[in-house]
């Protein structure tokens, strides 16, 4: 017990908390999701890369279980779980999601309608071409090694890269605190980068994206994002593009047509995109669109079948773009590890910098190591030709002395190394033409050494190797090769074209229904508002009307505020529908006092139960958000009841007191938002009822089972805010106009 306390020590709860989980986030960061800049792979790509180099998995060999590659992964440098290592090798197999495939995969690896790759036992996988451009060099002292997790293997620390990965391939990363999305890129262009900031590291960012363009991603598209979009995303570090599905239509003759589609946006699986379209066209958000087939097979081809040879196919796909991921957007965050294991966003030029800094590194260190190399082989050559010069005496010494290496080290001043190989030299190694091949090797060897040392000791010559470098790789991965070329398309589009609601929804006849207990639904049809309903146990009819699917709601409520809905998206069918306030954000304590169907340069009266009200016009109906638009302000128990459209010149006005009053229209303000003003004078009670009419037509009213109208409007006809007069005779006892 006394041993434990001492082990024991007291810290801040705060602090140490803050402490682990900073070290919990930089191993996340570091060792998990952010790339370094320098070879463009995470921990888990590179150790795969590494194993599968040690398993002698080029790209001229053979191929082997990927199980067998996963086991030594997890075994010797990656302690995870081999779903995630299998998954990841999967991802550096498939052409869909890399760009330059580092994993040559045989068998089922997944493909781009989103199916999982075949179990690892059934699969197998060698290195690429591109993947062993990579890693060039590592037995060349080219890069650190570091020792693994359990210190019995070794790992590189880093790639040599003698290829621009990063920007190659891209790569994508969620940490602690921080992500990383970097798009893939044409090598070749990045290539004309490279070789542009050899010849002038001064160069500003924008020569360098005329030469790159813009990502290349491996499924292809269209990028339609303009030259300044692009710029300033690759000044920043960080931006999005734009990019859409690429199309063709398809001349079927006699006027007909058929829309084909080949390339999808980066990182959208096919099935979806199809299942989503499908599910459009059977709830008709698409009129336009009669069928959609799938006819990929190797190379994606979608068929979109229109509804009629009189469609317009660009509007068509435009409203496609708009409600499909036929049209997607790529958030670029370079966000990476620099040479110095610290996460930064870097620009595009600050990427292509570093990039070139580890390439120089990488070249001196393997220009030293070979240079070491040499002078190592010379200083052994050297001594096999003082061998040879002085070959009867040293034969003497091996037969008849004790001690021969120290006496021929002393006799001739050799060198340990020299007297140790002399003394390993084979016997048939003794003859003339062995000799000659010495020096040959000699002079060979020497005139590389010069080469070496004029190569570190000169800057210039490096970057000229480096540019070699460079050109050589193009050469081998460049657009000249059914990989290198560039699949990702570039078009600007001026403005988005606006597609009519109209064209966008079939238009049907519709009866909405409103129950007083806020159900909404819709029949197909203009059925007769008169008809007997079904609702739900205590429910009622409040509001029916007659409307099109492409028509848009207005709702106006008691607390002043004005919803709309579109008609199309009301639940139809044999059911209640459902509530209203699963469509707009309509306050409990609120209930809708109107509803009728948007009509353009309409006018409305809007009023309160104690006579306040204003014309509102439609420019301030519809608003933008389910909260709805305020435009009534409202007193302590006021509701705003009444939302009436201007047909006439005329108001009449009668309140719970049976006083009528009748003024002109004009005399009503129109605002955008207020509490209004007052239409008629109370003493007790409030506003009743409101009609609109023209003064040659009169108002009328219900008396006796019928209708009634009144052209005499001299007794009620007066100002806005009068007391009025008495209602006409056999006016309605509910004090409406008409029975309700």
């Amino acid at each position: 017990m006394p041993e434990t306390a001492e082990k024991i020590k007291d810290v801040h709860l705060a602090e140490e908390l803050s402490n682990r989980y900073l070290s919990y986030a930089m191993s996340t960061i570091v060792d998990r999701a952010l790339p370094d800049v320098r070879d463009g792979l995470k921990p888990v790509h590179r150790r795969l890369l590494y194993a599968m180099r040690q398993l002698k998995l080029d790209a001229k060999s053979g191929y082997k279980k990927c199980a067998r590659v996963v086991g030594d992964v997890i075994g010797k440098y990656h302690p995870h779980g081999d779903s995630a290592v299998y998954g990841a090798m999967c991802r550096l197999a498939q052409d869909f999601s890399v760009r330059y495939p580092l994993v040559d995969g045989q068998g089922n690896f997944g493909n781009i309608d989103g199916d999982n790759p075949a179990a690892m036992r059934y699969t197998e996988a060698r290195l690429t071409e591109f993947a062993m451009a990579l890693m060039e060099g590592l037995n060349e002292n080219a890069v650190d090694f570091r020792d693994t997790y359990d210190g019995e293997e070794e790992e590189p620390v880093v790639m040599p890269a003698m290829v621009p990965n990063l920007l190659c391939n891209g790569s994508a990363g969620i940490a602690v605190g921080m992500a990383t999305n970097v798009p893939p890129h044409n090598l070749s262009e990045i290539c004309d980068a490279l070789l542009m900031i050899i010849d002038n590291p001064q160069v500003e960012t924008e020569p360098l994206v005329r030469k790159i363009k813009g990502p290349d991603f491996p499924t292809g598209g269209v990028i339609v994002d303009s030259f300044r979009t692009i710029l300033t995303a690759y000044e920043q570090g960080r931006g999005s593009f734009r990019i859409r599905a690429k199309w063709a239509k398809e001349d079927l003759g006699h006027g007909q047509y058929q829309i084909v589609i080949t390339e999808i946006p980066y990182q959208v699986q096919k099935s979806k995109l199809i299942e989503k379209i499908a599910l459009l066209i059977q709830e008709r958000k698409v009129p336009l669109l009669n069928d959609i087939r799938d006819e990929s097979t190797h190379d994606i081809r979608i068929v979109l079948e229109p509804k009629n040879r009189t469609v317009d196919a660009n509007l068509l796909m435009e409203h496609l773009f708009k409600q499909t991921e036929l049209e997607s957007r790529f958030g670029m965050n370079m966000n990476v590890l620099d040479s110095d294991g610290v996460p930064r966003v870097m620009g595009i030029k600050d990427m292509l910098v570093e990039f070139l800094n580890h390439r120089i590194n990488v070249l001196e260190r393997r220009a030293q190591h070979r240079l070491d190399k040499i002078n190592a082989r010379l200083e052994i050559l050297s001594g096999y030709l003082i061998a040879y010069l002085n070959l009867d005496e040293i034969i003497r010494i091996i037969r008849e002395e004790e001690e021969p290496k120290a006496k021929m080290m002393a006799a001739f001043a050799l060198t340990d190394n020299q007297a140790e190989a002399i003394l390993n030299m084979k016997l048939r190694s003794l003859r003339k033409l062995e000799e000659s091949e010495i020096k040959q090797e000699f002079d060979d060897l020497s005139a590389e050494k010069g080469e070496l040392e004029a190569l570190l000791s000169d800057e210039a010559k490096r970057w000229q190797a480096i540019a070699a470098e460079v050109k050589q790789i193009k050469e081998k991965f460049g657009k000249k090769t059914a990989l290198g070329r560039r699949r990702t398309e570039f078009a600007e589009i001026a403005e988005d074209i606006e597609v009519p609601l109209e064209v966008l929804i079939e238009k049907e006849p519709i009866t909405i229904l409103l129950s007083e207990k806020g159900w909404i639904r819709c029949l197909k049809g203009h059925v007769a508002l008169d008809e007997e309903f079904k609702f739900k146990d205590d429910d009622s009819l409040k509001f029916a009307l007659h409307a099109q699917t492409t028509d848009k709601i207005i709702l106006f409520d008691t607390n002043g505020k004005f919803f709309n809905i579109s008609a199309s998206e009301i639940p139809s069918g044999r059911g209640f529908g459902q509530p209203l306030r699963l469509m707009i954000d309509l306050s409990l304590n609120d209930n809708i006092a109107a509803m009728f169907v948007f009509e353009p340069k309409a006018s409305y009266l809007i009023a309160s139960n104690i006579g306040r009200g204003f014309v509102v016009d439609e420019n301030h109906l519809l608003a933008q958000t389910k909260n709805g638009r305020k435009i009534m302000n409202l007193a302590e128990n006021e509701l705003s009841v009444f939302c009436k459209k201007i047909t006439g010149d005329m108001v009449a006005v009668i309140g719970d007191n049976r006083k009528l009053l009748i003024f002109k229209m004009e005399e009503v303000p129109t605002m955008a938002r207020g509490r209004g003003v007052g239409l008629q004078k109370y003493k007790d009670g409030g506003l009743s009822d409101i009609q609109i009419f023209n003064e040659a037509d009169g108002f009328s009213f219900s008396r006796n089972g019928g209708i009634k109208t009144e052209t005499d409007l001299i007794t009620w006809l007066g100002h806005r805010a009068q007391v009025g007069k008495l209602a006409p005779f056999g006016f309605p006892k509910s004090n409406k106009f008409f029975k309700e």
